[in-house]
């Protein structure tokens, strides 16, 4: 352990013995696992492209970061909750979309009703699944598409220090359309548990396999979602 780390973490324990312990938004603490990681990586104020943002706040993997004085790019292609990320998140850049392999006009986005909003998908295929699980039905809406690279071309400079990417069933695809060539992430958190309402749920193997093959590392996994660093960035402590 070197000296910067031990320092480090005397001050972690400082805080929470002196209740000053940080809050997490996220489902699993995922927000401080990714803080801990940057402030290793000495990122301070890491910029962040969150994709299918949900609720501005609650179970939300970029709050913290914001709240901390960080910025980046939401997208939401739910309009209402869209208008309440906007009033919470004002120096944000918001998106009203969704993020596709092409840039589309209209594509069918498959929305669920507001307690289940995290289920809403593009993906008909799992759309179907939840509602014969679930019993309940999704309204289909028209919402633009855009390319994961256009996004991050036009509105980062190279590219954003951290991707959190939770779309319900696309995330492979759009990983998979994601330049690595050109851009270089150093944190990537995506969900990688298959759906499920009856504990059934499975690991996505397919996602992790393909982040590895991509010069990611797992640096955390929380069940619910995978967090990749880029390897060579982290050294790790035997």
């Amino acid at each position: 352990m070197n000296l910067r780390r031990f320092i480090g973490k005397c001050s972690r324990g400082l805080d929470v013995i002196n209740l000053k312990a940080s809050s997490s938004y996220s489902q699993v603490g995922e927000d401080l696992i990714v803080n801990y990681l940057f402030n290793s990586l000495n990122i301070q104020k890491p910029t962040y492209l969150e994709i299918g943002t949900n609720e501005p706040v609650i179970g939300n993997n970029t709050y913290f970061f914001y709240k901390k004085g960080c910025n980046g790019v939401c997208i939401e292609p739910n309009i209402e909750l869209y208008k309440a990320i906007k009033k919470k998140r004002p120096k944000d850049t918001l998106l009203n979309i969704g993020i596709g392999l092409s840039n589309v006009d209209s594509a069918t986005f498959y929305l669920f009703p507001p307690l289940l909003n995290g289920w809403s998908t593009f993906s008909e295929q799992e759309a179907r699944i939840r509602e014969i699980e679930s019993g309940s039905k999704a309204k289909e809406v028209l919402v633009a598409l855009k390319n994961i690279n256009d996004i991050i071309e036009k509105y980062f400079t190279p590219w954003p220090n951290f991707i959190s990417l939770d779309v319900e069933g696309m995330d492979l695809d759009i990983l998979q359309s994601l330049d690595f060539q050109r851009f270089h992430p150093e944190v990537i958190c995506v969900e990688t548990i298959s759906f499920s309402i009856t504990n059934t749920e499975e690991k996505l193997q397919d996602i992790i396999s393909f982040m590895h093959s991509k010069g990611y590392f797992t640096y955390a996994d929380t069940h619910i979602n995978t967090i990749f660093c880029k390897t060579g960035l982290f050294n790790r402590e035997k």
